[in-house]
């Protein structure tokens, strides 16, 4: 076995997203180190010290990679069942020098996890070696659409070296850089999983297109999941379990298909049946320490 086959089969036995076993059994943690976005989703609404909502771009506080690191010690030390230590926002990881800092940082100290990112894939392909260098194993890219009139309607604009992007420009730029990253990240060895955010009405018949072209250029896993209605797309319906069960089943001829996701927040910490409140975690572990200092 070699190593991408290795990485490949640690992954997923062990890392919550991939397996639906590991989700109950091992632990995940996301650091809300990156704030800065390069595109905006119309369905996108970003909100950071928000406790009491759980969806993607949510966040009690943004962390700088030195707390961060202190909160990935902290759980280490208290939780053995720690696996993965991924960064998926509030904004876009690629898009924020910090997320790169911490992620040296964490497989310097800790190698033995697997460190993850998840992206809108934009900044993929120029920052690909970056990822690698820095200890990435996996990577998700969420992918909403294959043709252009399909991504301008989903996307507002892109800002992409230097220059700010809309209609149907922000829309080219967003999907040749998604699905050329996807082709690299995968013949560069990362495990890849596929985000596609179901949008009844505007991205229906985009999906099954996304899978077939995932699944040729190497993705593992195809997560559809459901609008979550807000933003310029507060007045679409999510889709039903019914729509999502049989957009998986008509996806899953090309590419296995993930059921069990949960829409995490960014700052999300434990097993995806029982998160933990990170704050509380990191002064407990700091009242621990500082305990036995004392006792010293």
């Amino acid at each position: 076995m070699n190593a991408t086959e290795f990485d490949r089969y640690e992954i997923e036995k062990n890392h919550p997203c991939f397996s639906e076993e590991a989700h109950q059994r091992f632990g995940r943690i996301h650091l809300p180190v990156a704030p800065r976005c390069n595109i905006q989703c119309r369905y996108c609404v970003r909100r950071y010290d928000c406790p009491n909502e759980s969806r993607p771009g949510i966040t009690s506080r943004v962390l700088t990679p030195s707390e961060a690191f202190e909160r990935v010690s902290s759980v280490v030390r208290r939780n053995g069942h720690l696996k993965v230590v991924g960064i998926a926002g509030p904004g876009d990881p690629l898009a924020n020098g910090e997320t790169f800092t911490l992620l040296r940082a964490i497989h310097r100290e800790f190698p033995e996890l697997i460190l993850c990112v998840s992206t809108n894939g934009v900044l993929l392909p120029e920052r690909l070696n970056d990822l690698l260098k820095a200890g990435v194993r996996s990577i998700t890219i969420t992918i909403n659409a294959v043709l252009p009139e399909v991504a301008e309607r989903i996307y507002s604009w892109a800002y992409y070296k230097g220059r700010v992007y809309r209609a149907r420009e922000a829309a080219l730029v967003i999907t040749n850089n998604q699905w050329l990253g996807l082709r690299m990240a995968t013949e560069a060895g990362l495990i890849v999983k596929v985000n596609t955010v179901f949008i009844p009405g505007v991205n229906d018949d985009e999906i099954p297109m996304i899978a077939w072209l995932a699944g040729r250029r190497g993705a593992a896993l195809h997560n559809i999941i459901p609008l979550i209605p807000q933003g310029e797309f507060s007045n679409i319906k999510r889709p039903t379990h019914e729509m999502l069960y049989s957009k998986r089943r008509e996806c899953e001829v090309y590419v296995p298909q993930m059921t069990h996701c949960r829409q995490c927040r960014a700052d999300a910490c434990g097993t995806l049946g029982e998160e933990l409140d990170m704050e509380l975690e990191t002064l407990m572990a700091r009242i621990g320490q500082e305990y036995c200092e004392m006792v010293v």
